[in-house]
C-alpha cells in the first residue's frame, strides 16, 4: 500500500477506537460539555459549521431526531472528538494506533490529525444524507447473525441474493455479522442461515442498508465531497476499515473512506491486526461500550478502557497514565 513505509511498527500497545452508529443516545456529550471547556468549543464548533444547533438536538432532542441518520452521524462524531480533546487537555498518554467502525474512521482520522473537525462534522451530515437517500425505504434491510462463521455468511448470502444484493456489511466479531442488501434477499438469508445453525438472526431496525452494493449512489456522491477537503499525513497510524490495514498517509485516508461506504466493515481483522501489533489496552473514545464488547469477544487478553463522561475518563487516566509516563 502508497505511503506504508511511513508507518512505524510500535510496540507500546495502546489504540483508541471510536464508536460508530451503534451509539447514539439523547444527552450524550452533556456531562463533557459541562465539564470540560475544549469539549464546550467541539460542540459550538459543529453548531458553527453545520449552520443549526447540533449540540441542542444531542442535549435536548428527540430520539427521533437522533435516530436520523443525518443527524445521528455529526452528533456521535462530535461527542467522539469532544471526548479526545478532553482527554487530550487532560494530559493522557497519546495511542500507538487508531481505528474506528464505519463512521468512527472520522473520528479516528480528526483525532490523528488528518481531517479538520469542521470538514468532518460537515461531512458526515452530508454522509448520512447520501446513504439515507442512496436506497428508498422499505427496499433495503440489514439483520445481526449470531454464532456462524464468516464463510458459512457469505455462501448463504450468495445462495440468498438472486440478482438482488446481499452480502456482510459488519464483520464485527467471530460470532457477530450484520448482513445487508435489498429486503426480499436479507429475509432469504436469515431463513437459510438459522438452517444452517445460526444462533440467532436478527432483523435490524435500522434506516438504510449500510456497507452493501446499494450504497454505490451515496458513495459517488460523497467522493466528490471529499475529493474538495483536505487531508494530511496522521500522527499515528489509522487500522482502516476497508482493509483492515494500518495507514499513515492522508491520500489513502481519503480513498479509503470512499470505499467505505459500500465495502464491508472489518472490524474483527482490524482488531487482530492491532493485536498482532502487540497492542494490549484498547480505549473506547465516545458514546457507549459497543466496541469494547466487540474487542473482548475477540480477545480476553487485553484491556478495554472507555471514555466517556469525566466519570470513566477520571478511571481511565489513572488506569492508563499520561503522556508524560
Amino acid at each position: 500500500m502508497a505511503e506504508q513505509s511511513e508507518i512505524q511498527d510500535h510496540k507500546s500497545g495502546v489504540a483508541f477506537i471510536f464508536p460508530g452508529q451503534g451509539s447514539q443516545a439523547v444527552g450524550m456529550g452533556w456531562d463533557l460539555f459541562e465539564n470540560f471547556a475544549v469539549a464546550r468549543e467541539v460542540f459550538e464548533e459543529a453548531d458553527d459549521a453545520l449552520g443549526f444547533s447540533l449540540s441542542r438536538m444531542c442535549f435536548d432532542g428527540t430520539s427521533e431526531e437522533l435516530a436520523l441518520t443525518a443527524n445521528t452521524q455529526p452528533a456521535i462524531l462530535t461527542t467522539s472528538v469532544a471526548a479526545f480533546r478532553a482527554m487530550k487537555a487532560e494530559g493522557f498518554r497519546m495511542p500507538d494506533f487508531v481505528a474506528g467502525h464505519s463512521l468512527g474512521e472520522y473520528s479516528a482520522l480528526v483525532a490523528a490529525g488528518a481531517l479538520s473537525f469542521a470538514d468532518a462534522v460537515r461531512t458526515v451530515r452530508l454522509r448520512g444524507t447520501f446513504m439515507q437517500e442512496a436506497v428508498p425505504v422499505g427496499v433495503g434491510a440489514m439483520a445481526a447473525i449470531l454464532g456462524l462463521p464468516l464463510e458459512t455468511v457469505e455462501i448463504a448470502c450468495a445462495d440468498a441474493a438472486e440478482g438482488e444484493v446481499c452480502s456482510p456489511a459488519n464483520i464485527n466479531s467471530p460470532a457477530q455479522i450484520v448482513i445487508a442488501g435489498n429486503a426480499e434477499a436479507v429475509d432469504r438469508a436469515i431463513d437459510l442461515l438459522k438452517e444452517r445453525g445460526a444462533k440467532r438472526a436478527i432483523k435490524l431496525n435500522v434506516s438504510a442498508p449500510f456497507h452493501c452494493d446499494l450504497m454505490f449512489p451515496a458513495q459517488e456522491r460523497l467522493a466528490e465531497v471529499l475529493e474538495k477537503v483536505d487531508f494530511a499525513n496522521l500522527r499515528f497510524p489509522l487500522i482502516e476499515n476497508v482493509t483492515a490495514e494500518a495507514n499513515a498517509g492522508g491520500e489513502r485516508a481519503r480513498a479509503a473512506l470512499i470505499e467505505q461506504v459500500s465495502s464491508p466493515v472489518r472490524w474483527a481483522q482490524s482488531i487482530e491486526t492491532l493485536l498482532a501489533k502487540d497492542v494490549e489496552t484498547f480505549v473506547e473514545v465516545g458514546a457507549g461500550k459497543v466496541l469494547s464488547g466487540l474487542v473482548r469477544q475477540i480477545s480476553r487478553d487485553v484491556r478495554c478502557l472507555n471514555v466517556e463522561n469525566t466519570d470513566s475518563l477520571r478511571k481511565s487516566f489513572e488506569s492508563l497514565g499520561s503522556s508524560g509516563s
